[in-house]
């Protein structure tokens, strides 16, 4: 377990590229026969992958960081696989996951373990977990399940959709909510114009990248951002204070997952363009 102490938005001006990527990116993920994973105090999140190869793999909790005897024994999970065919086994339930399906996983479910159907094409779970305070039911859903939301245009160049899986009015959970976003071809801005969420954090996973497609993720506040380049299957931490948005060399799909004391999608506060710096 990876941990992580973030900054508040002074202290954040005055940091290196180094120092920002250390605080905020997550390059370790999707590494094969092994579940690596960041704990952050923002809103304390757990972000990790699962890549069965080999064998199934585990979910096990990490007893100093987190004090439990088991991964959800105070937590619930949202799973999205971005790699083939694979499976998730709850308390003995198996559910086939499919290429960019979800799996919810409720607070007080004890077994967790992944598996591919096929070691040379494995499946590719990407997680976020965040603190439950009440049991809902483990939740699968399919790609084709999710609620779609299109955004943007071709004009400015972000035209994209947003697919919902875990929210108010799709799959139930404490605090998580959790999708995806896909951006058409010719299109390289997400979430411009940028803003803000005091009520909760969040964090992207960009994916679709390739071998050599790069995003420059702006973060920071709104009237002094920073920025860190990222690379296909690497996150970044957003605090409720800073933006977070982003350009890429091609279009691209990111995971995006927030969690918070509020689950209302469009519960943002916008930046005024004017004093974007």
């Amino acid at each position: 377990m990876d941990v992580r102490y973030t900054t508040d938005p002074e202290s954040i001006k005055r940091m290196t590229t180094e120092e920002l990527r250390k605080l905020y990116l997550i390059d370790s993920l999707f590494k094969s026969d092994t579940i690596p994973m960041t704990y952050s105090d923002i809103d304390r999140s757990i972000t990790g992958t699962a890549v069965p190869v080999k064998e199934s793999l585990k979910l096990l909790s990490s007893k100093k960081e987190m004090a439990a005897e088991y991964f959800t024994e105070r937590r619930e999970i949202g799973i999205i696989n971005i790699g083939s065919e694979g499976s998730i086994t709850v308390d003995g339930k198996k559910f086939p996951m499919s290429h960019k399906d979800t799996l919810y996983v409720g607070k007080e479910s004890i077994d967790i373990l992944f598996g591919s159907n096929d070691s040379k094409n494995p499946a590719m779970f990407y997680f976020v977990s965040y603190p439950a305070h009440k049991k809902y039911p483990t939740a699968h859903a399919k790609f084709s399940d999710a609620a779609p939301s299109k955004l943007g245009s071709v004009k400015d160049a972000n035209s994209r959709t947003i697919f919902k899986y875990i929210h108010p009015n799709g799959i139930q959970s404490c605090q998580l909510v959790m999708g995806l976003t896909e951006l058409e071809e010719g299109s390289v801005w997400n979430t411009m114009p940028p803003h803000t969420h005091q009520r909760r954090s969040e964090v992207y996973m960009y994916f679709n990248l390739g071998e050599t497609g790069k995003v420059i993720h702006l973060m920071g506040s709104p009237d002094e951002t920073k920025h860190i380049i990222m690379r296909n299957g690497q996150a970044v931490l957003s605090p409720s204070w800073s933006i977070h948005s982003g350009v890429g060399t091609k279009n691209y799909s990111f995971v995006w997952a927030m969690g918070g004391e509020n689950q209302v999608f469009d519960d943002m506060d916008s930046v005024d363009m004017n004093n974007f710096r």
